[in-house]
């Protein structure tokens, strides 16, 4: 009886050990299965061009007096003027926005001399959204005229760029499935499916601000009928890619 119990006992312990090895052999692990398939890991990009649709510019207003309480009257006087002149043009309260307020001594240096206080100036700018940039022109006229002396800069873009996204994923799309179909060939493959297609962020450049910094006397002259031409914008998506192929 004691040797079949240990017999019984060694059978079930065999039987015990060789499960897991059957089970390895009939279901390999993925990693394992991924390891022994040819593989293309690859990236590719889409671009579009597309007209700009707004601007932003940044303009201000800087005044000089010889105390600091005149500076800033002085200053908020003409400020007024000038945000009376966007609202005149047809801008939003929400397209007008305070992007910097200052105040600073100013002072007269000399060898050998302390610095001599000689007045304050006192700047006020704001960052002004354009939506129809047919009257960007005339908006930035209007303001000069009304009292700013500061242009910092006008950048274009786009108020909704989600069908020009759009276009760049699906011209990525095709560049990647191009380039894929170029390796499989070249390596003596056929494609066999796309495994996984991660996107990176969408993009476009913004031309550089177009900088300006001139007095208000000469800067009337030189900015009267403005003409702006806001050009092209590259929208960019990026996105990469596992093909599985087999011979």
């Amino acid at each position: 009886m004691k040797t079949l119990l240990r017999a019984t006992a060694l059978a079930a312990l065999l039987a015990t050990a060789a499960a897991p090895a059957a089970l390895a052999q009939a279901a390999p692990p993925a990693a394992e299965s991924m390891f022994r398939a040819t593989t293309f890991n690859l990236s590719a990009y889409g671009e579009t061009k597309v007209a700009p649709d707004m601007a932003t510019i940044t303009l201000g207003v800087m005044t000089e007096s010889p105390t600091a309480q005149a500076a800033m009257q002085a200053n908020a006087l003409k400020m007024r003027q000038v945000m009376e002149a966007l609202r005149r043009g047809g801008l939003a309260e929400r397209d007008i926005q305070t992007s910097n307020l200052s105040l600073n001594p100013q002072y007269r240096y000399a060898e050998n001399q302390p610095p001599r206080l000689t007045g304050y100036q006192a700047s006020n700018q704001v960052t002004v959204t354009v939506r129809d940039l047919a009257r960007l022109g005339q908006a930035v006229d209007a303001t000069v005229n009304a009292g700013a002396n500061q242009v910092h800069g006008i950048s274009f873009g786009l108020s909704d760029p989600t069908a020009a996204e759009n276009a760049a994923r699906e011209a990525a799309v095709k560049a990647l499935a191009a380039k894929a179909d170029l390796y499989a060939r070249a390596t003596g493959h056929r494609l066999v499916r796309l495994v996984t297609l991660s996107e990176g962020a969408g993009s476009y450049p913004v031309p550089p601000p177009m900088p300006l910094m001139v007095q208000a006397t000469s800067f009337r002259k030189e900015m009267a009928d403005t003409s702006v031409a806001p050009g092209e914008l590259k929208v960019r998506v990026d996105v990469t890619g596992l093909y599985e192929a087999a011979r």
